[in-house]
């Protein structure tokens, strides 16, 4: 196997702690249920990956390439991480990438891609709903269910704010001053928090009282996402299931231009903790 091409170790932030109480981000809410302490988001982890995917891919990872990624240990506020990638294979567009703990502990691990994304890790997962009736929390979600049409305007404000502070890992340029697309280029967080905010607000009902956190995030893109544009965001459920610990729902929204053209797609699982809803915590 070569070697794997690395990015720089960088303490990454728990800027989420203003969540308040009841976040998995949260210091006391997140040690009640296990964590060492209030957890950093997997949106801030995948802010680690482009610029070490642009070594391998180049610049047409923002036009047309893919990050899929499932997280496997949380990790806390100013722990560092480090992300690797596997060097491409003779025709292949497609190649494993992940990150570590400075101590070797696996944080995440999936694909990153260019072109095609049909392969991608979380695409070729068996997403088999379960029996509803295994369900307590998300009982009422169900596959192809709409969680809503949104028209929005990436507005620049808060990455801005993320890039001046000094606390997106491994921060592009792009994210702050003119890309090779002529306007701001999104980071990673920046596109999840559309994709992801605003179908939540659709799921939030259906949640209750419960805390959720990441389970698994792809992004990919047919287009680079820039900001001060408009998109319509459009977002539906693919399946729900269950752990032993969680109850999950996997789905995926899409951004599209002001021409009805694809941007950008985000599949997520969303996992909410069972111990941390009065529906478990009554037996």
């Amino acid at each position: 196997m070569s070697k794997a091409i690395t990015g720089p170790l960088w303490a990454a932030r728990n800027w989420s702690t203003d969540a308040g109480e009841g976040s998995i981000h949260d210091n006391a809410t997140a040690e009640e249920l296990g964590f060492r302490g209030g957890t950093v988001a997997g949106d801030v982890h995948m802010n680690q990956f482009p610029p070490v995917l642009v070594k391998v891919f180049g610049q047409q990872w923002f036009e047309t390439g893919n990050l899929s990624l499932n997280f496997r240990n949380a990790t806390v506020d100013l722990e560092k991480v480090q992300v690797f990638v596997e060097p491409l294979k003779k025709g292949s567009q497609q190649t494993r990438v992940w990150m570590e703990r400075e101590d070797g502990l696996l944080v995440c691990n999936g694909t990153a891609a260019l072109g095609d994304h049909s392969q991608s890790e979380l695409r070729r997962k068996d997403l088999r709903p379960c029996d509803p009736a295994d369900l307590r929390i998300l009982n009422r979600l169900h596959a192809d269910m709409s969680l809503g049409e949104y028209d929005v305007i990436a507005n620049t404000d808060k990455q801005f704010k993320r890039y001046d502070t000094h606390v997106i890992s491994d921060p592009m340029i792009w994210y702050r001053e003119s890309s090779p697309w002529g306007e701001v280029v999104a980071a990673p967080c920046t596109i999840i928090e559309y994709l992801w905010a605003y179908p939540m607000q659709g799921m939030q009902p259906y949640v209750g009282e419960s805390v959720g956190l990441f389970g698994a995030i792809e992004i990919g893109f047919a287009r680079p996402f820039l900001m001060n544009r408009p998109y319509h965001l459009s977002s539906k459920v693919i399946c729900v299931g269950h752990s032993p610990q969680t109850e999950y729902v996997w789905y995926e929204t899409t951004a599209t231009n002001e021409g009805g053209e694809m941007v950008a797609c985000m599949r997520m699982q969303s996992r909410v903790m069972k111990a941390s809803s009065p529906t478990y915590r009554a037996q």
